[in-house]
């Protein structure tokens, strides 16, 4: 074997496992494997887990929070802040920034992410073709979903419909959108659609990112999804309108949600920051009702989106503190819920970025995670350090660390 790790723990409750890895798949899982291997992992009771999944990231405005303040910290500041630093993007700049946040992300055991690549008529394809460049050069390191997406929004920004096609033809993975950025939001809708039809590419939206529910369009993209046939083949980020729905409306769009396979992305880092800033008293949240969607059957994916800017100015790249993050604000502390947090940002994710062969299981690639911790209920709670990453069977983070407590 080219790699085998002794002794990890896969299930609380069950016994101690080895598991064989061969070519970058998983060939064997056995309580001991006796096959010689040319390296050799001591677990020591660790919990081993598939690789974490980012579902939604914007690498190319990472990392400039110190250049341009967002002091209101609203949404409508944090577009603006943005806008006004975009002219000063260089390539070299974009590039060194995007690549900082990508390893971030890498040292922290994530080994696929879905990063939403901006474009428009004024600065054209820099910080896109930036992060197409850090696909094909991290692509050992991470797996790579790159999202065209408008953020200034396609008919408001004339010609930035011809882009999304040449985004498209230039190796875009996913049709990106912006509903609430433009208008007729339906009309957008529309045009993605037809975008993602031609080229047969998933879609994902950031849809209605707003304190209050009055300007949704999240059912239109619903009966659109089914009409199309294109149920799973739609994700959205934020979507934070809908914690203002009244719960006989909710309840209703959560099951045409479920109906249409929409896959939901909720980014608290980002979505606390913004949210409810004009809340004078009694100030609300402001994230998607997480629980609430989980139980309506709607495939629920934990996100960054980004990494110190004005959207969200911290931030280390760590999925396991995002879904930490996400146990107090949607209410997933409980015995039956925490257990349904980690798949937020393994399993759950996989299953909407349609990643191939992803698992803890025989005949899977074998992208992994051995944690810090020995108890997989606590993987979370323990923020615990990821001691060893490996991708496609190949170790590609090992992180030693010695504690002494000194009397």
């Amino acid at each position: 074997m080219d790699l085998l790790i002794k002794q990890a723990r896969i299930e609380d409750g069950e016994e101690l496992k080895d598991v064989g890895i061969t070519a970058g798949k998983i060939v064997e899982i056995a309580p001991s494997i006796e096959t010689a291997a040319n390296e050799t992992i001591e677990a020591n009771g660790r919990v081993l887990i598939p690789g974490l999944v980012e579902s939604h990231i914007h690498l190319d405005k990472a990392l400039i929070a110190d250049r341009e303040p967002n002091n209101s910290g609203t949404l409508q500041e944090a577009i603006a802040v943005t806008a006004k630093l975009k002219p000063t993007f260089t390539e070299e700049d974009i590039y060194q920034r995007a690549k900082q946040a990508l390893e971030m992300l890498i040292v922290h055991g994530t080994t696929a992410v879905r990063t939403h690549a901006e474009f428009d008529p004024a600065q054209g394809f820099t910080g896109f073709d930036t992060i197409m460049r850090l696909k094909e050069e991290y692509k050992d390191l991470i797996d790579m979903q790159v999202v065209a997406f408008p953020q200034e929004g396609i008919f408001q920004a004339p010609g930035t419909d011809k882009m999304m096609i040449e985004a498209m033809e230039k190796g875009a993975d996913v049709v990106g959108g912006i509903p609430y950025n433009d208008a007729p939001a339906n009309e957008h809708i529309d045009l993605v659609f037809s975008i993602a039809k031609q080229f047969d590419k998933d879609i994902d939206l950031h849809q209605d990112f707003a304190d209050e529910a009055d300007e949704t369009s999240i059912v239109y993209l619903c009966e659109k999804t089914i009409k199309e046939g294109y149920h799973g083949r739609v994700s959205v980020g934020h979507l934070t309108a809908l914690h203002a729905m009244p719960p006989e409306t909710l309840t209703e769009v959560i099951s045409l949600m479920a109906e249409a396979q929409i896959n939901v992305m909720p980014l608290p880092a980002t979505d606390l920051h913004l949210g409810a800033r004009n809340d004078p008293y009694n100030v609300r949240r402001a994230v998607t009702p997480i629980r609430k969607l989980r139980d309506g059957g709607v495939n629920i994916c934990l996100g960054s989106n980004n990494i110190r800017n004005a959207f969200t100015p911290y931030g280390n790249g760590d999925l396991i503190q995002i879904a930490m993050l996400a146990v107090p604000v949607a209410h997933l502390g409980g015995a039956a819920d925490l257990p349904t947090v980690l798949p937020m940002i393994t399993t759950n994710t996989a299953k909407a970025l349609k990643l191939a062969d992803y698992g803890l299981a025989v005949g899977k690639k074998a992208d992994l995670v051995l944690l810090d911790t020995k108890s997989k209920s606590n993987a979370l709670i323990d923020i615990p350090e990821r001691v060893y990453v490996i991708k496609n069977g190949r170790v590609t983070v090992k992180i030693e660390k010695t504690i002494e407590i000194l009397r």
